[in-house]
């Protein structure tokens, strides 16, 4: 099998074009080429791109840009091939202080890497870019009095595109990376977007938190509980390590909203739903239609159904009530203990053709905290 290419993080862009860019305020030269020090300890040549240089009324610059192409390698990201743009100039203020421009965020949620209001430049590419600048100012003997600028143009358009709205990011992208290097294909990029949504939930003040692994539990929650997407961390195949965050972040209650396709699986404690992972769909339900005391040959053909619907249509009513009734507990079971005893867990699973299928006990029991813990927040905003 091939191997996949990495590539390099915006961040990564970011310090390289402002390398390039000091270098041409400091040289008045124009570098085709610039080496940096990744935060991950690797090194890595770049080419830099629409170099330019303005002069003030001495023979010395005064302002400086360059920009770096993004390279994603194999991973599908939207910014691959942006060019990510630094400008530099001298500055009346001590020391070296980071904008954000053109096609470049604004954080306006709490939780976030950046306080509200800040350019959404994370702290390690801040850190990577200074460094940049303090180092050629020391060789070339001078303050490292600069602003620097970072920009995207179109970056407001692609973003719309990302998970940045969600989380709170307005206006544009975001300048990211902490070794500077992008692994194609990567899950721990997902991991890290929702344990970013639990943060920025969790400095809201909401300490029960709704989940859903994808859009059918978007919808569901959409439709019968009147609860917009916005309010729901959207968890993907990772039950069990949302679980594992949610309670290293300290949350209270974590309630999974999901169809059943996707959920029945945590019935036989699957905590990564991906088919890859582990199927077991029909095998579990089989297995609860026979401990909720269906035939033995109704069992059998829940065995040979291809999908979930499919196999709920083969009970009655009252059958598929009991049927879902020993889902529900062997699914509040395996929640039970990957939580164990630091956060209350709950699951609603429903279907598109047969609507709400069942609940874990404690699953009433969150929302009602969650409702509670909504109102009193709502009456501190309002005054009363």
């Amino acid at each position: 099998m091939k191997k996949l290419a990495s590539g390099y993080t915006t961040g990564t862009c970011a310090q390289a074009a402002t390398k390039a860019a000091m270098q041409q305020l400091l040289t008045g030269t124009e570098p085709k080429e610039v080496e940096v020090d990744l935060p991950g300890g690797k090194r890595l040549t770049l080419l830099t791109k629409k170099r330019q240089i303005l002069y003030g009324k001495g023979s010395y610059p005064e302002k400086a840009t360059c920009a770096i192409q993004k390279d994603s390698g194999d991973d599908p990201d939207i910014t691959n091939g942006v060019l990510v743009y630094s400008t530099v100039e001298w500055s009346r203020e001590k020391g070296v202080s980071i904008c954000g421009g053109e096609g470049i965020g604004r954080v306006t949620k709490a939780g976030l890497d950046q306080p509200i209001g800040e350019a959404a430049i994370n702290r390690i590419p801040r850190k990577m870019i200074e460094k940049e600048v303090k180092r050629a100012c020391e060789e070339a003997g001078c303050e490292a009095d600069v602003r620097v600028t970072i920009r995207i143009p179109g970056g407001e358009e692609l973003a719309k595109k990302t998970f940045n709205p969600r989380l709170g990011i307005v206006g544009g992208l975001s300048i990211l990376g902490t070794s500077g290097i992008v692994e194609p294909m990567s899950e721990q990029a997902l991991k890290d977007t929702i344990r970013v949504e639990l943060q920025v939930k969790l400095a809201q003040g909401e300490t029960y938190i709704l989940a859903a692994p994808g859009n059918y539990g978007l919808d569901f929650l959409r439709k019968y509980e009147q609860v917009q997407a916005e309010a729901v961390v959207k968890c993907s195949n990772y039950i069990g390590e949302t679980i594992d965050m949610a309670k290293e972040l300290g949350a209270k209650g974590l309630l999974f909203a999901g169809h059943i396709g996707k959920l029945v699986k945590v019935a036989g404690g699957i905590m990564n739903t991906h088919s890859r992972w582990g199927d077991c769909r029909m095998e579990i339900l089989a297995a609860a239609a026979l401990r909720s005391g269906l035939q033995e040959e109704t069992a059998c053909r829940i065995l040979r159904s291809v999908t979930t619907d499919e196999a709920l249509g083969l009970c009655g009513e009252a059958e598929r009530k009991r049927l879902m009734q020993a889902v529900m507990e062997k699914i509040e079971e395996y929640l039970t203990i990957r939580g164990e005893g630091e956060i209350r867990l709950g699951a609603i699973l429903f279907s598109n053709v047969y609507g709400i299928l069942g609940e874990t006990r404690s699953a009433a029991q969150i929302w009602e905290c969650r409702r509670r813990q909504q109102a009193s927040g709502q009456e501190e905003k309002t005054g009363r």
